[in-house]
């Protein structure tokens, strides 16, 4: 794990979002960077469709960069971003 340095208002973002979603800080930060990641590579498909291929991905293991850019989410399934 890393650090990321974030302007004081990304983080107050954050926190607002976090609470309202009931998610940690972190937990939210890094859901919107799932999104925004499928987002670009996929940008014909809207947000439910993404946060369906997310739990598809989930499912199957968990989402995978490599198989994110193939079209293939899954670590041990395959999910394309036709597939919804």
């Amino acid at each position: 794990m890393g650090i990321v340095k974030i302007s004081e208002q990304m983080h107050e973002n954050l926190r607002v979002a976090g609470n309202a979603l009931s998610r940690s800080i972190n937990a939210q930060a890094e859901h919107w960077m799932r999104v925004g990641m499928l987002t670009e590579m996929h940008p014909q498909l809207d947000y439910r469709e993404i946060c369906q291929l997310l739990i598809r991905a989930e499912l199957a293991g968990g989402l995978n960069i490599v198989g994110a850019v193939t079209g293939e989410l899954g670590k041990t399934g395959t999910f394309t971003a036709e597939t919804h």
